[in-house]
């Protein structure tokens, strides 16, 4: 057996807890591809002693204090299959490489799946936003929209209202709020607009303009929205465990899968993605892992 622990993922969540593991001493290997979510994403907010901070920076940073554990090894890589074997786990590297160990750790993020919107992509993480706690200070007191419809939009709209007053709801397409919604919204001076978005303008993903099936233009400083998500590797086929319907990965309180032996942490089993969040699931999919083992040899 090469490792006690096998971390597929060396962003937050797998860092904080190869950091969790490396100081109980035990022999941990992340794999990374190096494509994490936020890196578009020009600052991080609303995290102690990194408040600002880019995204790089702070993963930078906790990279060099983890590898400072001697039983802590990372390689720049991607996994191409993982599966149980008799005696634990096994990866292949896109390389040839294969390794084995006795527990798995998927900290492997979300894939967001964006709209086919002119500037969208370009825009995403930069102006067109997901989280109000992460990225609302930034963009107070300014003009916003939110393209969400719904009960989701319903909601998103009184929290954001919090932070802007100017705020426009653009349901991209017929809306689906309630009667009773849409009194409520229009009574707050949030405007509703039904026409479906055909470009956002922008200057490197700096927003400007929402471009409208109508030709109307709606000048915005930033654009809330939520895009679809998926897994980045199909890990649940390769190693038998479940996902949820918002197809995040089903996990108990202990952070372990529906399979044996297999631990998830970090934004591949939750939609809440501030940085806080996901590096004290690490923490704890690495405590947890830890007393299993623990378990298992004393």
């Amino acid at each position: 057996m090469d490792f006690d622990v096998i971390i597929i993922g060396g962003s937050y969540a797998g860092l904080s807890a190869a950091l969790t593991l490396g100081r109980a001493t035990r022999k941990v290997l992340i794999v990374d591809s190096g494509e994490p979510c936020n890196r578009q994403t020009p600052h991080s907010h609303n995290f102690l002693t990194h408040d600002g901070d880019t995204p790089a920076e702070i993963s930078e940073q906790a990279k060099a204090e983890v590898l400072r554990y001697p039983t802590v090894k990372f390689i720049d890589g991607y996994v191409d299959t993982a599966r149980k074997t008799t005696e634990g786990f096994s990866i292949n590297l896109k390389t040839g490489e294969t390794f084995s160990a006795r527990k798995i750790l998927l900290s492997t993020g979300l894939k967001d799946t964006l709209p086919d919107i002119n500037g969208f992509s370009e825009c995403w993480g930069i102006t067109v936003i997901h989280c109000p706690y992460c990225h609302g200070y930034e963009v107070k007191n300014e003009k916003v929209g939110l393209m969400m419809n719904g009960d989701h939009a319903f909601e998103m709209a009184k929290t954001i209202s919090l932070w802007n007053s100017d705020l426009t709801l653009l349901t991209n397409g017929k809306s689906q709020l309630t009667n009773e919604q849409t009194e409520k919204l229009t009574s707050k001076s949030i405007k509703i607009i039904e026409a479906e978005i055909v470009e956002l303008e922008h200057k490197d993903g700096i927003l400007e303009n929402v471009i409208l099936s109508t030709g109307e233009k709606v000048a915005l400083k930033a654009l809330y929205a939520r895009s679809a998500v998926s897994q980045h590797v199909n890990f649940d086929i390769q190693l038998g465990f479940e996902l949820t319907e918002l197809n995040t990965i089903k996990i108990n309180e202990q952070h372990e899968t529906t399979a044996k032996g297999v631990y998830a942490a970090g934004d591949s089993t939750t939609l809440m993605r501030s940085l806080s969040i996901i590096n004290a699931s690490g923490t704890m999919a690495g405590i947890m892992i830890n007393r299993e083992i623990l378990a298992e040899d004393f």
